[in-house]
């Protein structure tokens, strides 16, 4: 695996696992959060519960995604990997984890792959996803629910 091709951040948030988890787990909720500036909306209604389940985001740049998503255990993991709408997964994954720490504190990682991305097209973008960049997104997530 290259390291450069996997980074993540890291903070702690004052603020339950449940609570952080359901703006993570709601598309709709995503753009709020986001600190890549790449999301735009996401109609409401659908809420993540299962892997398999796939939720459509509009982006900034007024493209369309579809995002499979791979992992899931409520108010744990989600993780999702990124299609064009009605194409298979383009080969990188966006990871959340979150660790209670006690009542009202937890530990949440962020975590950016492409270590499985093929599509050249799309590797200037993937590298300028940055651990500052998810680390802006964790920082704009705790001030929405602590």
């Amino acid at each position: 695996m290259d390291t450069d091709q996997v980074v993540s951040a890291r903070r702690e948030i004052d603020a339950g696992a449940e609570v952080i988890f359901e703006f993570i787990a709601d598309p709709a909720r995503q753009p709020e959060w986001d600190g890549n500036d790449n999301l735009a909306e996401a109609a409401p209604g659908q809420r993540v519960r299962a892997v398999g389940d796939v939720f459509t985001m509009r982006l900034t740049n007024g493209g369309l995604r579809d995002n499979h998503v791979v992992e899931f255990e409520e108010g744990r993991v989600l993780a999702w990997q990124p299609s064009d709408q009605g194409s298979p997964p383009a080969g990188h994954r966006w990871r959340w984890e979150l660790e209670p720490l006690g009542p009202g504190r937890t530990a949440v990682t962020h975590t950016y792959d492409w270590t499985q991305l093929t599509d050249e097209g799309r590797f200037a973008r993937a590298r300028a996803t940055t651990s500052d960049r998810l680390a802006a997104s964790l920082e704009r997530l705790a001030a929405r629910v602590e």
